[in-house]
Order: structure tokens, then sequence, then C-alpha cells
């Protein structure tokens, strides 16, 4: 079946980014002139997602704003007839066919945030993406993962081996090599100390679920602060049906912690052919 909806989960309050985020949704915040959640949306719509559901909670009416048609903004730079403006503008409202928003009453963690948009899933397989994990790649992760997912017809996560110091941040897979750059995921464990870690295959944000993680969301007890964690769920869907981790190619961001938004946005800017040469010259001059 075709993976044709997408999870972004944005309901949560971006501590790591305060002050900045203290008003501002933290996926709003710009890199170069874009917010961090649109490359994202941008990365999913060219791996052929055709609904969007965006997961959001107090605070987030913000991205809600930046998807929708903003008539007076538009009318304005018709009438200015700032045609690139215009362009730019409507491309955004033009994303995607159909935006979903449905909110998060309470910061109960990611698998909780999936848990919600049950009832707009329904009964199909699906992608997760996490706003704050940019993903730079000539072909975009999603449409690798989805490659992945045709071949095998099973739930596929984005790994990407991590170093040591960072093995307790993140889920861990115990991993059984398949193919070049897949391995099956046998066991999955949330946050391990290192000397626990089965690997150091780290999962990020990118996900591609089959419907039956749905049911083992529901069976998932929470755990530290009551929040319900997608690596416990997966961690029993994978007792039910086989789950696979692909390492996928491109650069990844975690632009919701200070010192990777910051290498995102030079990096980001650096790419642009309209400010690229003149940054770079820019960044040559500082005596650092």
């Amino acid at each position: 079946m075709k993976i044709r909806k997408a999870v972004f989960t944005a309901a949560g309050l971006g501590t790591r980014l305060l002050p900045a985020t203290k008003a501002q949704p933290k996926e709003m915040l710009p890199l170069v002139d874009k917010p961090i959640i649109q490359y994202v949306v941008e990365e999913a719509v060219a791996s052929g997602i055709e609904q969007i559901i965006i997961v959001t909670g107090r605070g987030k009416r913000a991205i809600e704003d930046h998807f929708d048609v903003a008539f007076e903004l538009e009318y304005y730079l018709s009438k200015k007839k700032d045609t690139e403006a215009l362009h730019e503008v409507r491309k955004i409202s033009d994303l995607a066919n159909t935006v979903t928003y449905i909110r998060q009453k309470e910061p109960l963690g990611i698998g909780h945030a999936i848990l919600v948009t049950k009832e707009i899933v329904g009964d199909e397989p699906f992608a997760v993406l996490f706003p704050d994990d940019l993903i730079d790649a000539p072909v975009p992760c999603l449409k690798q993962m989805v490659q992945i997912y045709e071949k095998y017809e099973a739930s596929v996560l984005a790994v990407q081996k991590v170093e040591p110091s960072a093995v307790p941040r993140y889920g861990i897979i115990a991993p059984k090599p398949v193919e070049s750059r897949v391995y099956q995921a046998l066991d999955l464990v949330e946050k391990p100390r290192l000397e626990e870690a089965p690997s150091n295959l780290g999962i990020v944000g990118r996900y591609i679920l089959t419907p039956e993680i749905f049911g083992c969301l529901e069976q998932t007890q929470p755990g530290a602060g009551g929040e319900i964690q997608i690596t416990d769920g997966l961690r029993l869907l994978a007792r039910r049906q086989p789950i696979y981790g692909y390492e996928f190619q491109g650069t990844r961001y975690d632009t919701g912690n200070k010192l990777g938004f910051l290498k995102a946005s030079v990096e980001m800017a650096l790419k642009r052919p309209d400010l690229g040469a003149d940054f770079r010259a820019y960044l040559k001059t500082l005596d650092l």
C-alpha cells in the first residue's frame, strides 16, 4: 500500500532552545528564510506524501497560519507586482493536498502524539517526521525509506551511527544485517547506558510505520514523566512483525538544540545559490 499520510510531531515545548521558544514554536524558528518545519514538510511532499497531519499544542497557532492562505499578504504583493515574493508565499499554502491539525492536550511523549492521530491515519501505513530533525540529502530521506518499505512491506526506522557519548540520548536498535545499510531491528532500547546498548545505531526523526503500531502504543505503559515512548511501542511491535532500520544517506541536523540549529543555519546558507558565495566570503573575513 502506498504511503500517503505523514504525521509531524510539533507539540513539544522546545525547552532546549529557550528563551527563543518562550513565545514562538521551535518549529517556526527560521533557517535562513524558511521555518524549520517547512524544510521537513517539503521533504515529505517530495517523497510522495499527499496528506500532512500536524500534531500541535498550546501556543502553536503560528504553524497553522504559516501553511494557510494569507489573503491580505497575497493581495498586497500582487498589488505591488512583487511576483517573486508572491510565488514564494503561494507555494507554501500549495505544498500539500491536505493539511490536518490535531492537538495533543498534554506533552505525554512522542508515542502519545502519534496515538492521537489514530482516527485520522486509519488502517494504512504512514510516515512520522520530527520537524526539528532536518536531513539534507540529494534524494529525500523519506523517499529513500519509502523504497525500503516497498521492498519489505514492513515498518522502517531511519538510523545513524552515533558517537559513544551520544548513545544514552537515543533509541538504539539491536541490528541484524539484511543488506547494505538495512538491518532488521531484533530489539529496541530507549536511551540505554553505553555498556548496555546493543549497538551504536540510533533512531532519528523519520519513521514509516504499519497501522499495528497504534495497538502497540495503546498497550505501552507510560515511563518517566508519564510519557509514552515510541521506542517502547516499537519494541512491542517488533515481537509481532519485522521492523527494519535503514542507515539513510544524507546529513542530519538536530535543530532542536542550539549548536545543531547554528550548524544547520550556516550550512544551509552556504548551499544557497543567492547567498552562498557572499556568505562564504564574509566568513573568511572573520578573525576567529
